[in-house]
């Protein structure tokens, strides 16, 4: 049980599948957490529904409430995101389109991932989002990994050192702002 002076982490990837490498960086990065901090990874992406600002009120969908109420309490924010066709994908940005009345990504220390066969477009286009919604994205907490599928085994296992070295320099600077 974690006390109630953990700095909580919340991680989000942004793309749905389980078995994706977004989502074998994050459990990589979760296992480096230690005690002091409560890390968990978002997993309600799928779920929200399609962003309608007749919807963005006082009353939001039960999802969009949740979801607002992970960001509120968590210290910081971790968001690894694949590229697809040479952008963000949909469900992510849905999501943080979601986050903009409510503010919960203002000044919050975030750290940004990057990881796809390229992944320089949707990188460029998240900081934009990011800084937009007045994130705190954490400058050396940020990384773009391409070709992440030749960095990893069939397992999902980081066997690139230089990566796993990266994300774990990333890992600490953002916990350095938490």
């Amino acid at each position: 049980m974690q006390s109630s002076s953990s700095k909580k982490i919340l991680a989000i990837s942004g793309s749905l599948r389980t078995g994706s490498s977004n989502h074998a960086i994050l459990r990589f990065l979760g296992e480096m957490a230690h005690a002091g901090f409560e890390y968990n990874i978002y997993d309600g992406l799928a779920q929200l529904p399609h962003f309608d600002p007749g919807l963005d009120n006082d009353d939001p969908p039960a999802t969009v409430s949740s979801l607002r109420k992970l960001l509120a309490e968590a210290d910081g924010i971790i968001i690894c995101a694949p590229e697809y066709a040479y952008g963000v994908p949909g469900s992510l940005k849905n999501a943080l389109d979601w986050t903009v009345s409510s503010g919960s990504l203002y000044d919050k220390p975030l750290a940004l991932i990057t990881a796809s066969t390229g992944g320089e477009n949707a990188h460029a286009a998240l900081l934009l989002i990011l800084t937009a919604l007045n994130a705190n994205v954490v400058k050396d907490a940020t990384l773009l990994i391409p070709f992440i599928r030749s960095k990893m085994d069939g397992e999902g296992k980081i066997t690139d050192i230089e990566t796993s070295e990266n994300l774990k320099k990333a890992f600490d600077c953002l916990l350095k702002e938490l």
